[in-house]
């Protein structure tokens, strides 16, 4: 592997992972990851922009926002880029009426979509929401459209709280997929219209920006499919599995964000 100067060089921003990176979350709340709230801090004192990229779809965005504020860190709700209002825009562009699956912590969120007579299934992190009921209902509803609709908030398969490794909510879009015979559409992590959107509001290229996330295939494979270089860190729900994935491998492994800020600081933008 090539040395770090030459693996960050030109490197003009960064887009931080928050769930695994910044902090293990736990029921309502979580706990800052040992030197995140100061790495942070200090990526923002430098020349590199700045974006979080999450696909949290238990909290609103207004909620992780002032979560991440009462653990320390510097951090505003136009900084985040967030799949729950990117899919309300796409819902009124496409004047889409969802059936949603979809935990209440999220639910505000959707205050201004029409929900009758759905025409689509919007699924995230359901949480206990995702009863044999509630994944019926939106089976039934797929099933009954001539083209049906399926719209994801991610497609991860797990993350990590500080109880554990959770079940996230690609099992359960797998679920559907395969009983509807469908594909679901991606709102976040890893799809390319995600990372190109934070992209964007940055003002930066592909190749200017570098990804760091704790997820190998939906932080670092989605990166570098857009064209970006990904570090993973081995906080969050980091295995050592990760490390010899057989399709992704990072630009570059390191214990934490404090490590790889201290890395960035010295090579980027060079």
């Amino acid at each position: 592997m090539a040395a770090w100067g030459q693996r960050l060089a030109g490197v003009r921003g960064v887009l931080l992972d928050v769930s695994g990176v910044l902090f293990d979350g736990a029921e309502g709340s979580g706990v800052p990851i040992a030197g995140s709230v100061e790495a942070v801090a200090r990526l923002k004192r430098s020349r590199l922009k700045v974006r979080f990229c999450t696909n949290e779809s238990q909290k609103s965005l207004g909620d992780l926002v002032r979560l991440l504020q009462q653990l320390g860190f510097d951090i505003s709700e136009g900084e985040v880029t967030a799949p729950a209002p990117a899919t309300c825009l796409i819902l009124k562009e496409r004047g889409l009426r969802p059936y949603l699956l979809i935990h209440d912590g999220i639910r505000s969120e959707f205050d201004q979509i029409d929900t009758s007579n759905p025409n689509c299934v919007v699924i995230a992190d359901a949480g206990e929401s995702f009863s044999y009921q509630n994944m019926n209902k939106a089976f039934q509803v797929l099933m009954e459209l001539e083209n049906p609709v399926l719209i994801s908030l991610g497609k991860g398969r797990y993350y990590k709280e500080t109880s554990g490794l959770m079940l996230d909510v690609g099992a359960y879009v797998k679920a559907l997929e395969y009983a509807c015979g469908i594909e679901a559409e991606v709102v976040g992590k890893p799809s390319p219209e995600y990372f190109k959107s934070a992209l964007q509001e940055m003002g930066l290229e592909a190749h200017q920006a570098v990804m760091i996330g704790d997820d190998i295939v939906g932080d670092v494979g989605g990166a570098q499919q857009c064209g970006m270089r990904a570090l993973q860190v081995r906080t969050g729900k980091f295995r050592p599995s990760d490390e010899h994935h057989p399709e992704v491998k990072a630009d570059g492994y390191v214990d934490n964000l404090a490590e790889a800020v201290d890395l960035l600081l010295q090579h980027a933008d060079k």
